[in-house]
């Protein structure tokens, strides 16, 4: 009997540091990761649950990417602050979520707010 070894996508090798961010049902895994030249660059994956097979138990996944490059960086968290920043100022109050029975976040906006800090 031959011996399974899964294939492992020649992607996969080349991450140098990954972190992966839970959201209800949504994961997102911020990958570290090196082209050719050897330059590193974010490869950004959301990763959705959208349906389970219910006769095989299967679950089924749907993965959407970006790629971002380090010459990019500023622009794209210029643009990101700018409209986290708009979404804090322009949406109802968790409170006022609350009394209009709308699903509230699992992190209350003050709580998102502080934590969105990036210095470079």
């Amino acid at each position: 009997m031959e011996d399974f070894t899964p294939k492992t996508d020649d992607r996969e090798r080349d991450i140098i540091y990954s972190q992966s961010v839970k959201a209800g049902k949504r994961i997102y895994y911020l990958d570290v990761r090196k082209t050719r030249k050897d330059e590193l660059y974010l490869s950004i994956t959301e990763s959705k649950k959208v349906s389970a097979d219910e006769t095989e138990g299967k679950v089924t996944f749907e993965k959407h990417k970006i790629f971002l490059y380090r010459e990019d960086f500023s622009n794209f968290i210029d643009g990101l602050t700018r409209t986290i920043r708009y979404i804090h100022e322009n949406s109802p109050a968790v409170s006022e979520r609350k009394e209009n029975q709308e699903p509230a976040s699992e992190t209350p906006a003050k709580e998102a707010e502080d934590d969105f800090k990036i210095e470079f």
